[in-house]
């Protein structure tokens, strides 16, 4: 083989190679690109969450003893979608004990993980109650598990939500508590539509 052919060939061989890692290269980004787009289009549990856009009343019951009767407030709340219909806010605004009172709800559904995280922070304290969970659909709900700090014990304390969507314009919000392994039913929230 004369060297001008072994050139050629060499030449030859290092082109197809560079076509073929050049053409991986873009089926690897053309791959990745297509992940993160599904990662960033809202989607059916983004849809789901969009239903509670809107005004609504409220009506809270508290329970500070399991057997006790429940303390029974009325409020109100705003819900919107942000950031392009990634996320749920709701501002609440009630009152307890005579004091009136405000909380934050942020709710976001993250498809890589396929759950739910939800935030709620209020004027009663200076903590963030975190939860995450997953939808169920014969119950039509979202099922959270979630921490808080005692304020009391300054330890973290497990909690349970339960959000029922039950019909277009109502919903219901239930808080369990864990307390000397017992769990019990904390609060009660109604949500009607105005």
């Amino acid at each position: 083989m004369s060297s001008l052919n072994k050139i050629f060939l060499f030449t030859f061989t290092v082109l197809l190679f560079a076509g073929i890692c050049f053409a991986q290269d873009e089926n690897v980004q053309a791959e990745q690109m297509q992940i993160w787009m599904n990662y960033m289009t809202p989607g059916p549990m983004h849809q789901l969450m969009a239903g509670g856009v809107g005004e609504w009343t409220t009506v809270s019951r508290f329970w500070m003893d399991p057997n006790g009767e429940p303390m029974v407030t009325e409020g109100s709340g705003t819900t919107e979608m942000i950031l392009g219909g990634r996320y749920e806010k709701s501002i609440h605004t009630s009152s307890m004990m005579g004091m009136p009172t405000e909380g934050m709800w942020l709710m976001g559904y993250d498809n890589a993980t396929e759950e739910f995280t939800a935030i709620w922070i209020d004027n009663l304290g200076t903590g963030t109650a975190i939860a995450k969970g997953t939808y169920d659909e014969s119950s039509n709900s979202i099922n959270l598990i979630g921490t808080m700090v005692d304020p009391m014990s300054g330890e973290y304390m497990d909690f349970r939500e339960v959000r029922t969507f039950v019909d277009e314009n109502n919903q219901l919000l239930e808080m369990y508590m864990t307390y000397n392994g017992q769990e019990f039913k904390t609060m009660g929230i109604e949500f009607t539509r105005k």
